[in-house]
């Protein structure tokens, strides 16, 4: 494992404090780094970008396009022309289903996604299929909460226009067979979009590899700032694809016979973009890139292993989607007990973690539950906090 104060020492919010943070899945938290070069875009070079004549401006929008190029270098795109800066996962999502989708999907063409997704990749696909007639396919799970790549092979056929799949769940961390499943949609000549908001922190993405033909994530779940994330998208793709929005900096001309608009990646990125998001994002893809990445990975990992151990030793106590291949997030159960009743128990005792549906209500509904309780793992956590997680859950149940 890696030296307790290796990473965590980078992080002031829990470096000295008691607290366990066991939240990393719903939100990472920031190192020193990323914060001081937010304040220092905000106190040394505020300025709008691409704009002005000005110095300031000049300075922003250098910082500006050259974190772009530090994104495009990080999932290792072909050109930062398929880079778009969106709010986060979501509006990457949304921007796909309402630009790619309207435009191409017509009545009768199905889009397929996997039971266990997040509501930001089902709900916007869910609004497409109202405004054009498609209709959705929903692939199911094994018994072991994992994508069910039989039922997609005879789901995925020739009406099949749209594949979204997560990466990873955000419930389980069980990551998904995206590779198997992208080459299914290919043999229908169907597009997929990867919802990689949980994986992008812990495995190394590379979009040219896995040949996706969209790839969406957050930058807060990075180490990063909210408010910022990022699609990538095939260039021959945006190219075609129109604007979702419109406004300024996403235009050539415009007069009232007609507007024409601005070549990508700005054709979606309209209005005043999140400066310091896009500027704080950079700085956590230099910062975790400054570590070995497979020893942090491995870290998190025995991590979780360990606390997985001496979490099935409770009575009562169930893993969701207890498998191998997986990111470190355990989701549970305790017969009888509501999650959120064990969580109120376990933020009593300064441990910090998720429970209820995680926007994921229809797989809870597969899974005839509630909610689950879930501690999400990350490099900054140590073998302290796992025992205080532990001895929590414990106590918690012993009160049950």
């Amino acid at each position: 494992m890696l030296n307790d104060t290796d990473f965590r020492r980078h992080f002031p919010l829990i470096c000295h404090e008691q607290i366990v943070y066991l939240d990393s899945a719903a939100t990472a938290q920031k190192p020193q780094q990323v914060i001081d070069a937010i304040t220092e875009f905000y106190s040394s070079g505020n300025a709008n970008v691409h704009r002005a004549a000005h110095q300031l401006s000049a300075k922003a929008t250098a910082q500006f396009e050259l974190a772009r190029t530090t994104v495009t270098k990080f999932i290792h795109a072909h050109s930062s022309k398929e880079i778009i800066f969106t709010k986060g996962t979501t509006e990457a999502i949304n921007l796909i289903a309402q630009s790619y989708g309207r435009t191409n999907l017509k009545a009768g063409d199905q889009i397929v996604l996997a039971l266990s997704e997040h509501h930001a990749n089902i709900v916007p696909w869910q609004l497409l299929a109202e405004q054009t007639g498609a209709e959705i396919k929903v692939i199911g799970l094994t018994d072991t909460a994992e994508i069910d790549l039989d039922h997609a092979k005879s789901l995925i056929t020739d009406q099949v226009k749209i594949v979204a799949i997560a990466h990873a769940s955000n419930v389980t961390g069980v990551i998904n067979p995206i590779k198997e499943i992208i080459a299914l949609a290919k043999q229908v000549n169907a597009i997929t979009v990867i919802d990689g908001a949980q994986a992008i922190a812990h495995l190394e993405v590379n979009v040219t590899e896995l040949d996706c033909d969209f790839y969406a994530f957050s930058g807060h779940k990075l180490y990063g700032p909210t408010g910022i994330g990022v699609l990538y998208g095939k260039q021959q793709l945006l190219e075609a694809m129109p604007p979702w929005q419109g406004g300024g900096e996403m235009i050539k001309r415009v007069s009232f016979s007609g507007t024409t608009f601005n070549q990508l990646p700005f054709k979606f990125e309209p209005g005043t973009p999140n400066i310091s998001g896009v500027i704080g994002l950079a700085k956590a893809i230099d910062f975790i890139n400054s570590f070995d990445r497979a020893a942090l990975n491995r870290h998190e990992t025995q991590l979780m292993e360990l606390a997985r151990t001496q979490l099935l030793a409770i009575d009562g106590l169930r893993i969701i989607g207890d498998v191998k291949n997986k990111l470190s997030i355990i989701s549970f159960v305790i017969d009888d007990e509501h999650p959120s009743d064990i969580a109120t128990l376990l933020d009593q005792q300064n441990i910090a973690l998720r429970a209820g549906h995680h926007c994921a209500m229809p797989f809870m509904e597969h899974l005839n539950i509630a909610g689950t309780v879930r501690a999400s793992f990350a490099p900054y956590n140590t073998v302290a906090d796992v025992d205080k997680f532990i001895a929590a859950v414990t106590k918690a149940s012993h009160f049950f």
